[in-house]
């Protein structure tokens, strides 16, 4: 057998016949399964490179020799899909972030303020339901945990201090 002599004695002889009679047929296969002519050509050299390599590994009692190439030509293939598909690194800005503009830092803390005021108007049961809910960005489940209230309990005071701060803050 070809291979068995390419594998034990890295006969070069043999494995240009093995090259002769594989090489067109992976290229064939892979153009079959929507590779480029080039990308067809570059890829079969690496699966024949990869049988010279590997020739060794070979088992001819778990399968035929086509059928131990054609398995290395796929699954070189799905790699090339891989890498194909691989998105490139998104452009990063480079230098300091531009500052924000005067307008935009003075509305935003008079936002701010308003906010803490609204705040400072609620109950306290409500008012500490939202800070644990959104300053300390604890779930539901958690505060519920935490204060031993009914879960029910705690979406309805957050819900009722939603409400009290939209009327405020319109």
């Amino acid at each position: 057998m070809v291979l068995r002599r390419v594998a034990e004695a890295q006969d070069s002889t043999a494995f240009a016949a093995l090259f002769a009679h594989f090489g067109p047929r992976v290229k064939a296969y892979l153009m079959k399964s929507g590779a480029d002519a080039t990308t067809a050509e570059e890829c079969a050299q690496d699966v024949m490179v990869t049988v010279w390599r590997k020739a060794a590994q070979f088992d001819p009692t778990r399968a035929s020799a086509a059928t131990w190439i054609f398995t290395i030509a796929r699954n070189r293939r799905i790699d090339m899909l891989r890498r194909d598909r691989r998105p490139e690194p998104e452009d990063l800005p480079w230098g300091p972030e531009a500052e924000p503009d005067q307008e935009d830092a003075l509305a935003l803390q008079q936002e701010t303020a308003q906010l803490a005021a609204a705040l400072r108007t609620l109950p306290e049961a409500q008012r500490s339901m939202i800070e644990r809910a959104y300053f300390n960005e604890l779930s539901h489940s958690e505060i519920a945990d935490a204060t031993g209230l009914p879960l029910g309990t705690i979406k309805s005071r957050i819900r009722l201090a939603l409400e009290r701060l939209r009327h405020s803050l319109s």
